[in-house]
This record gives structure tokens, sequence and C-alpha cells, in this order.
């Protein structure tokens, strides 16, 4: 097992490093996490061929996280081809000037947090429980219901960016009537599936549960809603700031001060 994470460790900062010159070579940060979710999908597909558990579970493991890799690897990239910048690296290019060592360093500590997520896959793949029991039953379906959420939260998105409004405006169509970052939401509600489908006796499969506790913390308070809503309250002003007072952040809920403009 020890031999198994330390190459997955390695492999993660392997794959991040090929982000890196990627982004060097292109000069499109939009890549990079294109090149994560692939990155976390290869290592999950890894971790999983390795792992000895049941083998329903194991494949439902891997089920999981070939679906999402793909869907969110597929999303972003497409995202990028159309010209889109991710204006959190924009805005972290422009702070950093000369930017090659810094960005390195950067997307190394992007391959800790996708070796975490690995190795949740590779716990969940582990457990030795025969598949499915009806905690595995919740597990799929949140999982499963995640990965339909984000999916229709992002296909929404889409299509508001393609209508005029969105110009000078912000989206409160769909699943974003009730969370200002629905996509992100329902990102972290899928890594929470995974300590379900791994937790056992064995003490290490509790481990798991670092995947969806990071997750919250990376999307909620560093790298998810604090610079993109910082980056529309700089683009969208007074309209983002009502938007706030409307809708809750990152957990879906009714919509509140309706008689605000």
């Amino acid at each position: 097992m020890f031999s198994v994470v330390v190459t997955l460790a390695i492999l993660m900062s392997l794959l991040m490093a090929g982000a890196w010159a990627l982004q060097r070579a292109t000069g499109s940060s939009g890549w990079i996490d294109a090149v994560w979710a692939a990155s976390v999908g290869l290592g999950g597909i890894f971790a999983v061929v390795f792992a000895g558990g049941d083998g329903w579970r194991r494949g439902a493991t891997l089920l999981l996280v070939v679906v999402w890799s793909l869907r969110l690897g597929g999303h972003i990239g497409m995202r990028t081809r159309g010209g889109g910048e991710d204006p959190r690296y924009a805005k972290l290019m422009e702070q950093w000037g000369s930017a090659a060592l810094r960005l390195f360093i950067f997307l190394q500590i992007q391959a800790i947090a996708a070796f975490v997520l690995v190795l949740a896959v590779y716990l969940a793949a582990s457990n030795t429980h025969v598949f499915p029991r009806m905690v595995d039953v919740i597990a799929m379906v949140v999982a499963l219901g995640a990965l339909a959420g984000e999916a229709l939260s992002d296909a929404q998105l889409w299509k508001f960016r393609k209508t005029a409004a969105a110009k000078n405006s912000v989206c409160e169509t769909g699943l974003w009537r009730y969370s200002r970052h629905p996509n992100y939401f329902f990102e972290w509600l899928f890594w929470c599936s995974f300590p379900l489908l791994a937790i056992q006796g064995a003490a290490l499969s509790w481990v798991s549960l670092a995947a969806p506790a990071m997750m919250y913390w990376l999307l909620v308070h560093v790298s998810g809603i604090p610079p993109l809503e910082d980056h529309m309250l700089q683009s969208r002003g007074e309209k983002f700031r009502a938007l706030q007072q409307r809708v809750n952040a990152f957990f879906p809920g009714p919509r509140k001060n309706e008689d605000r403009p």
C-alpha cells in the first residue's frame, strides 16, 4: 500500500508539472484546471487498478472518478478553447509579474490537492466489504446527483453567457437563483460520496474524509469563491453586491431580501 500511495503522489506531481509546461508553451492558464481534472482521473484509474477491495466496489469507484474527470475536464477544456481566460489565474499572473517559478510552486500545491482526492478514491476502492451496502447506495445517489447538478449548473451558466445580458449583469437563472456558486456546491457534494464508499473498520479509511473537507476549504475560503467574487465585484459592481444580499454563496437556499434593488 505504501508504494502505491507514494507512486500516486509522484504521479500527481509530474502531471501538474506538465500543466505548468503547457501554460508556458501556450500562454493560456485556462488549461491548468483541465489538466488537473484529467490528472485526478488518471490517478484515480491507477488507484483503482492497484486497490484490493471488493470488485464491484472498485468498478463503481472507477465509474465515478472517470465520469467526473471527463465531464469536468471536457467542460473546462471547451471553455478555454473558446477563448475564455480564468480570471483567478489571470489575477495571480498579473500580481506575480515574472511568474514561471511561482506558478510551478503553486501547481505543485495543486498536485497535493489532487493527491488528497486520489487517495480518497484509493481508500474507497480498497474497502473489502461486499458492494453494495445501504451506505453505498446512498453514496452512489449522492455522487450521481452531484454530477448531474454540476453539469446542469455549468450548462445554465454557459447558456446565460451567450445572452446580451451577460455583458453587464449576473446569472440568476435555474440553480443560480438559489446559490451564487451551485457548480462549486455540487463539486464538493460529489467528493462527499467517497468517504461513504471508503469507511470501514480500518482506521486509515477515515482519512478519506480529508477529500470533502479539503474541497470545502479550497472552494469556499481559498481558490474558489473569494477570487472569483473579487473579480465579479470589479466587473459587475453594485449588481453583484445586490446578488450577494439575495443569494447564498455556497449552499443552495431560499432567496433573501427580494425587496432590495
